[in-house]
């Protein structure tokens, strides 16, 4: 897998976060986990290490 350092920024049509994301290369591949972004507004994949963060102004929740 690779490891990305730079943060992966999701908007609100990325929720509900998983890793991995829909545009991931098939070669790339895990069992696909849910993160919950919500409270810090950054998570991070368990599989991967690969780290996701909210874009500026995105807000979570109804």
């Amino acid at each position: 897998m690779i490891k990305n350092t730079t943060p992966i920024e999701v908007t609100n049509s990325d929720l509900p976060l998983h890793c991995p994301m829909n545009q991931t290369p098939v070669w790339n591949l895990h069992p696909k986990v849910f993160l919950d972004i919500g409270h810090t507004g950054e998570a991070k994949c368990p599989y991967c290490g690969a780290s996701y963060r909210l874009k500026a102004g995105v807000k979570v929740g109804h």
